[in-house]
Order: C-alpha cells, then sequence, then structure tokens
C-alpha cells in the first residue's frame, strides 16, 4: 500500500514524485528534489490529492506506505509539519498568507520537512501572491512548498518560474470507473454512467455514484434544455437552475455553518457561567459571517459551473449524434432526446450553444449575476437558427 494508489490514471506523475522523495531521503542535491513544485489539471484530475500524497511521503519514514500515524494525520491535514490550505471563500488574502509564513518560519518538529500544500494557488490576490513569492524566493532550508492551480497561466509568473510544474491528466472513464468499484463497492453499471457523467472528475463521479438525490438533481438539469421552446421558458429554465444551484450550495453550507458559529461562540465563552462571551466573541463572529457569507457565495457558483459542465455535455452529445456517432455518447440515458434535438438544427447551431455554455462559465468566475448570466445563455439555447447577420440574409 502507498499514498499514490488513490491518484488515479497519473502513473507519470507517481513515478517522478517517487523519484523525488528518494532524492530528498537521501540528502544529496540532485534535479529530482526542488522546494517548490506546482501541480496543474483539469477539475477532478487529482492535483491537490497529488500533493497531500508527496507530502505524506515527505515526512513519511517509510516514503509513504499509507499506514503510518504520520501519512494518516498529513492526509487528513492533522500533521504538524504538513499545512494544507484550502480556501472555501473566493479568495486567499495577504493576511492569511501572513500568518502562514510566521507558521512555516518554524523548522520541522517530527518529521524532515515542513511542508505547505496550497490547493488554490488560483485565487491569491496579488498582493497575497508577491508576500508569497517572496517566500518561494527565500525558502527555508527544510521547507517545501506545494502549489495547485487548473493552469500553470493562474500562477504569478513570478512564481510559476520559480516551481518544478507538473501537469496531471484527466482519468480515463474505465479509471474511474474501476475505483469507484473497487474502493466504494458501486455496481459495475453506476460506476460506469457516474465515470462518464463527471467527465473523469473522481471527487464529483463518487458523488454521483453515492448520493440518489444528486443523480436526481442532475436529472432535471439535463432535461432543461428539452422544455426551451420560446422565451417564456427560457426565462422558466434559468430560475429552475438558478434555484437548484442555490438549494444545494445553502444545504451544504447550513450545516457547516451553524457547526462553526456554535464552537467560535463555545471557545469565546458563550453558555459558559457567567457574562457570556468575553470582549471580541461579537466582533469574531461577525467576521466569521463575513467567511461564511463569501463561501456560501462560492459555492453557488461552482454549483452552477458544474450543471454548466454537464449541459455542454448534453451538446456535446448532440454534435456526435449530427456528425453521425452515437457509439461515445456521455449521457447514454438520454439517446432518444439527444437525437430528437439534433434534427431540430445543425452543428454550427450547436457549437454556437457550446460557445455560449463556455461563455457563461467564463462571465460567473468574474462575478456577473447568476440569474441575469443563466437566462441570457437559456435564451441562446433556445434558438433553434442562427443569430448572426449574416445568416439571416
Amino acid at each position: 500500500m502507498s499514498v499514490f494508489d488513490e491518484l488515479v490514471g497519473q502513473q507519470h506523475i507517481v513515478s517522478i514524485l517517487k523519484g523525488a522523495v528518494t532524492s530528498a531521503r537521501s540528502g544529496e542535491e540532485t534535479q529530482e528534489m526542488t522546494h517548490a513544485w506546482v501541480f496543474t489539471g483539469p477539475p477532478g484530475s487529482g492535483r491537490s490529492s497529488a500533493a497531500i500524497a508527496f507530502a505524506a511521503a515527505l515526512i513519511c519514514p517509510n516514503d509513504g506506505c499509507g499506514t503510518c500515524v504520520d501519512c494518516r494525520t498529513a492526509r487528513a491535514g492533522g500533521h504538524a509539519d504538513v499545512e494544507i490550505i484550502s480556501t472555501e471563500g473566493l479568495s486567499i488574502k495577504i493576511d492569511e498568507i501572513r500568518e502562514l509564513l510566521q507558521r512555516v518560519s518554524w523548522a520541522p518538529s517530527v518529521g524532515a520537512w515542513r511542508v505547505v500544500v496550497m490547493e488554490d494557488a488560483d485565487r491569491l490576490t496579488e498582493s497575497a501572491a508577491n508576500a508569497l513569492l517572496k517566500a518561494i524566493e527565500e525558502p527555508g532550508a527544510r521547507t517545501v512548498w506545494l502549489l495547485c492551480a487548473p493552469t500553470l497561466h493562474d500562477v504569478l509568473p513570478t512564481i510559476r518560474s520559480r516551481c518544478r510544474h507538473l501537469q496531471l491528466r484527466t482519468p480515463s472513464t474505465s479509471d474511474v470507473a474501476e475505483v469507484l468499484t473497487r474502493r466504494d463497492g458501486v455496481s459495475q453499471g453506476l460506476a460506469e454512467f457516474a465515470a462518464r457523467a463527471s467527465q473523469g472528475h473522481i471527487g464529483r463521479a463518487r458523488h454521483l455514484a453515492m448520493d440518489e438525490v444528486i443523480r436526481d438533481r442532475r436529472n432535471t438539469i439535463m432535461h432543461l434544455p428539452l422544455t426551451l421552446v420560446d422565451i417564456a421558458s427560457a426565462f422558466k429554465a434559468a430560475a429552475t437552475l438558478v434555484d437548484l444551484a442555490t438549494e444545494e450550495a445553502k444545504a451544504q453550507a447550513e450545516i457547516k455553518d451553524e457547526k462553526e458559529s456554535t464552537e467560535l461562540a463555545q471557545a469565546w465563552g458563550q453558555g459558559a457561567t457567567g457574562r457570556g462571551m468575553a470582549t471580541g466573541g461579537s466582533k469574531a463572529l461577525k467576521e466569521l459571517e463575513k467567511e461564511q457569507k463569501s463561501r456560501t457565495t462560492r459555492m453557488v457558483r461552482d454549483s452552477l459551473d458544474g450543471a454548466l459542465l454537464d449541459l455542454a455535455t448534453l451538446y456535446r452529445d448532440v454534435m456526435m449524434v449530427q456528425s453521425g456517432i452515437t457509439d461515445t455518447l456521455i449521457n447514454q440515458d438520454l439517446e432518444r432526446e439527444i437525437t430528437a434535438l439534433a434534427h431540430k438544427s445543425g452543428p454550427n447551431i450547436t457549437v454556437e450553444k457550446i460557445n455560449a455554455i463556455m461563455r457563461a462559465r467564463t462571465n460567473l468566475s468574474y462575478n456577473a449575476a447568476p440569474l441575469l448570466t443563466i437566462e441570457a445563455l437559456m435564451c441562446t439555447l433556445a434558438q433553434s437558427a442562427p443569430s448572426s447577420a449574416a445568416s439571416a440574409q
């Protein structure tokens, strides 16, 4: 068993990381090991999992056995020498980086290295990125930085130029299905459906396979394009999609919010004998509420983004049918509906619709109003003929 066993379809990355661990263990200066790394890859490829596995292997006395206390605590985020930084808000701010730099300046307390895993390096504000740059330029003798981002261009150029880059790839459908059946006991048919529907995103595939509510929600979303016949239906579909995303995000957020608020209030003395919370407790709760609101906003956008990716697979399948290919459909359970959509327009219209979905995703990432963005998208998807002036002529 090894900490790298959970990296699906990333054998090329595992080989490099094992070589780096061996080099780090020898203490000799070689090309295999460096103090700063950037892990990039599409969503669900496992870039954060790869970074955390590497961190565990570096502090494990057995090169990442996966069973010792060091491996287990490192992967769970509880090891004294491993910092796992992940933001649930919209950005990582400079104050967070300054606090982090103070902590990582200490020497390792248990293992040979102090390792920092930053799961969302693409969410660093400019000032936070500049503060991090200085630490990477002047690293501690036993500190290793592992940054994760969707693409190399999402990382500040001055930072990425000082890091070793590892590019993860999207796992194959068969690899994801095999993991679901082996690790989670999912039936073969359901595992294959989840692997196809998630497009190789391991986390989404597992949620789809294990949660019937999520499958029902996706089914509702995938049927929305079938209801688009005019502007009124487009606005109704947009409202449905935004409501589904908001409900999903709020349901997840409420559980976390209540637990965090209760724990923070108790930490400041609420419920204890005496006068209640200590001075400063109310301010701390307000700061927490601000962070929770930011997290919910991000969760709504993430949920919408996932829904838009699902819709893109539908129109991808439509284009495949229009091209005469039906044996590689992602949404095989909707083949009849997809075929009907394919006969209503040509491939050029389908490409326009896919591009519209991608533009909506980009606009949401730039903080565009969700409902307005989705309404504009649904109006575009409701069209069955080219909208350009040239086509009208």
